[in-house]
């Protein structure tokens, strides 16, 4: 009789371990609930031995939860159509808060993140998700920080991940940005020409000085054009030359000119030549 009474002890004691042990992960916290209060601290990694039919034990994830914001559609402050998706990365940091202060944290965190993305896309401007997203990022952190704050989480970082126009904008910027590289271009070439002018001026005026620097100039470039060993040499005719050929031709044109006046001016006194009478027929 005696050892079917401690036979039966011992069954109910290997039962009540049986149903009281449970084991807490490394990476979790968890929380008791005795009769339907909840206890002081968390309980730690390791195993825990609860009362059977009146503890309840709830494990809470303390790891960085990474969450995917779905693409919000909105309207800039600049009045453009976008569709914009986000990543939120936040961990537990009060499990006791984040059991019994909301149902539901990560369906929470999710919910006020879609709303808190679409404030942010109605208070900024287009450049703004293209460029500086990082101030973005901020606000939006500071957004969604305020309510998770009252659930025991906190929000590590949050990043915009892609920002999708319409097919029109995207035209748009692709002729904006085509315009404006053709402007560039254009300012460079007109720079280049002014200041390869104003270098040929400046060089102008010292062969001027210098007419021997000139013929030096002849010859190096007929050093160059003949070191290209082509069939066909090409020897450049100075202007000067020109210039003189044609002073010398307008000289001897005057020269003419004057000459000419002279042989028909009369002799003073001299009667002038009267045509001779034509015979009768």
């Amino acid at each position: 009789m005696l050892w079917t009474i401690l036979a039966g002890f011992g069954a109910v004691a290997v039962f009540w371990l049986a149903a009281g042990l449970r084991v807490v992960q490394q990476y979790e916290r968890g929380v008791v609930f005795r009769l339907g209060r909840v206890t002081t601290e968390p309980r730690q990694p390791g195993p825990l031995l609860l009362v059977p039919f009146v503890d309840r034990l709830s494990k809470v994830n303390m790891q960085v939860v990474t969450m995917p914001v779905p693409a919000q559609e909105g309207i800039t402050k600049d009045n453009v159509s976008v569709r914009v998706d986000a990543v939120v990365y936040f961990r537990v940091i009060d499990p006791v808060r984040a059991t019994v202060d909301v149902q539901n944290y990560n369906f929470a965190m999710s919910q006020v993140a879609q709303t808190s993305l679409r404030s942010i896309i109605g208070k900024s401007e287009l450049d703004d998700l293209l460029s500086g997203r990082e101030n973005l990022h901020r606000g939006l952190e500071l957004l969604l920080e305020s309510p998770a704050v009252g659930w025991g989480v906190h929000i590590d970082r949050v990043e915009i991940k892609d920002v999708a126009l319409p097919d029109s904008m995207k035209r748009s910027m692709a002729r904006q940005a085509e315009a404006d590289r053709e402007r560039r271009a254009r300012i460079i070439t007109a720079d280049g020409e002014f200041q390869a002018s104003a270098k040929l001026a400046e060089a102008a005026r010292q062969m001027a000085d210098t007419p021997a620097a000139m013929q030096l100039r002849l010859l190096q470039t007929v050093v160059e054009v003949a070191a290209e060993k082509n069939s066909t040499l090409v020897l450049p005719f100075p202007v000067e030359l020109l210039r003189f050929f044609d002073s010398a031709a307008q000289q001897a044109d005057r020269q003419a000119r004057a000459q000419a006046e002279v042989e028909v001016e009369p002799v003073d006194g001299a009667v002038p030549a009267q045509p001779e009478p034509q015979p009768e027929s």
